[in-house]
């Protein structure tokens, strides 16, 4: 049945279109650049890495997904000899991951691989006057396909180090993949001579294609954590033929490029990209094809999480994406069934949840009314307020510098900023380790003892009585110092973000003011912001991360010596450098979660809480809002490829989008008769007169 106020034209009922919404346009679909979530809801839909994790099992597990099976690892000692399983870990020099595909997976079709009757690439060699006919990539009249080699994946990983591409990784990735870093200034030097260089030709010592399904990748030391790399999309594949076609400067012109228009072997390709009004995935028409899971965790089958076990996926035909500049038009779309699922903003939380007499939240009686249900989880992400170590008043590793840093860190509320500027949607991190994450702790054992105290059932913050005490051990009594008796003034550093950040910014300076610090906030533009960080000219900032992988490492290595991000270019915002941590951390990264390895994680966070280079503050709480039509619902905060499991009840999704929008048609009809009989009168009137007239 049409309705009238639906905001899609007739769909075919047939087809299963999923409907959602962004606000923010994406920036890079190149999965050598794109880092950003709402860019990866694209481009992991499109692009399939080897491997992938697994939609329902927890503690999150990795399994193949182009690969036929996992990596195959072997040890090699410093001159490139083999070892055994058993070998001692001082003599692992290097580690060899020997990486098979499946054959007969293939690309979706594209003008790029489009051949003529010779045999010969169509479009490589575009001439201007082809170049006018050509305004969008549809224009091309023919596309190809082949099918997904091992050298694709190769290629990728050279694009790495592409001069053009500026991958966010590069520098990561130089430290573990063998000859990366010498690769990159070799390809720097080849491209200023020659910007049609072809990557194919310039050899990396770490990677190499051993036939048309394997390849081999090779890392200094051990380095386990490149098994979670290649389940993202930036070790996805990309064949030279839509790389070298897309270099082409006509077609540069014009946006038609790579970073615009991605090209993948996954369930979708992006079949309209139109960042002003809306983005369209449909189904990949080559898709080699993959199974529903037939088994999760406990719970799932419960859930109905596992009545689709066994079929053919994706399930759904297409995805829209719409725009929605603000909140509340989206919101109500979605009250109206016309978005599939929302996540919980501040517009929408009083509407849509409602608080227990214990505290917890649940969904209000008008989203049960509507059968809305609701998933949530801790997200995998930290934001902290960070100090920088290099600086001379905040930094450094002195007993005073720390007592400083431990009273400003019991006097900044991190319960009073999750109620207020989070809707209470988070909860206090004692670490850098969020929930679910190998090495945090729960309860008591693993809150921060020189911030927290444990009152029985959960953290609670030591007093702001404790936290003047330690101000004045550090020799700023009463917020002044001890020896000049100067006010101590400290400065925070943050991107400009409009008047809105103005309250939260207000809260963070009260915060200091209750321990008469007083704090000037620097507000610059984010370019400005960012190369004072790089400069490490910023004191006190505020920083977040959210998890590549679900591993410790990835949240350490924030605090991690020779990744500071003033000397080395490098994540560690804070400049943190202490050798008993890096020490650890360097025992740390390469062990399996064992106990071993939860120990040395116990004692790093002892030397990060004694030192306090953070303001630990909180890990965002994620809420989602489905509709009953969505099936195959379950949060994932490692996965961007989720949407082949989900499938629509179309049928009850129609019924309820006519109940919830029947048009009420009483008030028209009212208003009607009330203007007719408002003309009665005025017609008999000008009767009357025409009358009088006439005689």
């Amino acid at each position: 049945m049409s309705r009238l106020n639906s905001p899609y034209p007739k769909q075919d009922s047939a087809e299963a279109v999923l409907y959602t919404g962004f606000n923010l346009r994406p920036k890079h679909l190149d999965p050598a650049r794109s880092y950003s979530a709402n860019e990866t809801i694209i481009t992991g839909q499109v692009y399939e890495p080897p491997l992938q994790y697994h939609y329902l099992k927890r503690p999150y597990q990795l399994q193949p997904l182009t690969a036929a099976t996992m990596p195959e690892l072997t040890w090699l000692d410093e001159h490139g000899a083999e070892l055994s399983a058993d070998a001692n870990p001082d003599e692992i020099h290097f580690s060899r991951y020997r990486i098979t595909i499946r054959p007969g997976i293939a690309f979706q079709p594209h003008p790029a691989f489009a051949r003529d009757e010779n045999g010969n690439l169509r479009y490589h060699q575009l001439s201007a006057s082809a170049l006018e006919e050509i305004e969008h990539l549809n224009d091309f009249a023919f596309t190809g396909s082949r099918e997904l080699r091992a050298a694709d994946y190769v290629y990728q990983i050279k694009r790495l180090a592409h001069p053009a591409v500026s991958s966010p990784i590069l520098g990561l990735m130089s430290e573990h993949i063998v000859g990366l870093r010498t690769f990159a200034e070799t390809v720097v030097e080849a491209f200023s001579h020659n910007p049609q260089t072809d990557l194919r030709d310039v050899p990396l010592a770490g990677v190499n294609v051993l036939n048309n399904y394997q390849y081999e990748i090779t890392v200094y030391g051990q380095y386990p954590q490149l098994e979670y790399w290649l389940a993202m999309p930036f070790f996805a594949p990309i064949p030279w033929e839509a790389d070298h076609f897309y270099r082409q400067p006509g077609l540069q012109q014009k946006n038609i490029t790579l970073d615009w228009f991605p090209v993948g072997t996954g369930p979708y390709y992006l079949a309209e990209n139109n960042p002003n009004r809306r983005m369209v995935l449909k189904r990949n028409p080559n898709y080699h094809g993959e199974r529903y899971p037939t088994e999760g965790a406990p719970g799932d089958k419960a859930a109905g999480l596992l009545d689709d076990a066994g079929k053919p996926m994706p399930f759904i035909d297409s995805v829209v994406f719409t725009l929605e500049k603000e909140s509340t038009p989206y919101w109500n779309k979605f009250l109206q069934g016309y978005y599939d699922y929302s996540a919980l903003t501040s517009d929408s939380f009083e509407q849509s949840v409602s608080l227990s007499s214990s505290g917890d939240f649940g969904l209000s009686e008008q989203m049960r009314s509507q059968g809305v249900a609701m998933e949530s989880a801790v997200s995998a992400s930290t934001f902290y307020i960070g100090f920088n170590m290099l600086d001379p008043v905040v930094g450094g590793l002195t007993e005073k510098n720390r007592l400083l840093r431990r009273a400003l860190a019991i006097a900044v509320d991190q319960e009073e900023n999750i109620a207020i500027f989070l809707n209470g949607q988070g909860i206090p991190a004692q670490g850098p380790i969020p929930p679910g994450i190998f090495g945090y702790r729960e309860g008591e054992s693993g809150i921060d003892p020189y911030v927290y105290e444990w009152d029985g059932e959960k953290p609670r913050t030591r007093s702001l009585d404790e936290a003047k005490s330690l101000l004045a051990e550090a020799g700023y009594p009463d917020g002044r110092d001890a020896k000049t008796g100067a006010p101590l003034v400290l400065y925070f550093d943050v991107p400009a973000r409009g008047p809105d950040s103005r309250s939260q910014l207000d809260w963070v300076r009260k915060q200091f003011a209750k321990l008469n610090v007083q704090l000037i906030i620097r507000s610059t533009d984010y370019n400005r912001f960012q190369e004072k960080m790089r400069r490490g000219s910023a004191q006190i900032f505020q920083w977040g991360w959210n998890a590549d992988y679900p591993d410790p490492e990835n949240f350490l290595f924030l605090l991690y010596g020779p990744n500071g991000k003033s000397l080395y270019a490098g994540e560690n915002a804070a400049n943190y450098l202490n050798p008993d941590f890096d020490a650890l951390f360097e025992k740390m990264r390469a062990l399996p979660n064992t106990l071993e390895r939860q120990k040395i994680i116990d004692d790093m966070l002892e030397v990060l809480r004694r030192d306090a280079p953070w303001i630990w503050g909180y890990h965002p709480r994620k809420y989602t809002l489905y509709h009953r039509w969505n099936k195959n619902i379950k949060t994932h905060l490692m996965a961007n490829n989720t949407i082949k499991y989900q499938r629509l009840d179309l049928a009850l999704r129609e019924k309820l989008q006519t109940d919830w929008n029947t048009p009420v048609w009483w008030p028209v009809g009212l208003t009607v008769l009330i203007l007719i009989a408002g003309l009665v009168p005025a017609w008999h009137i000008y009767q009357r007169r025409r009358y009088h007239k006439k005689a």
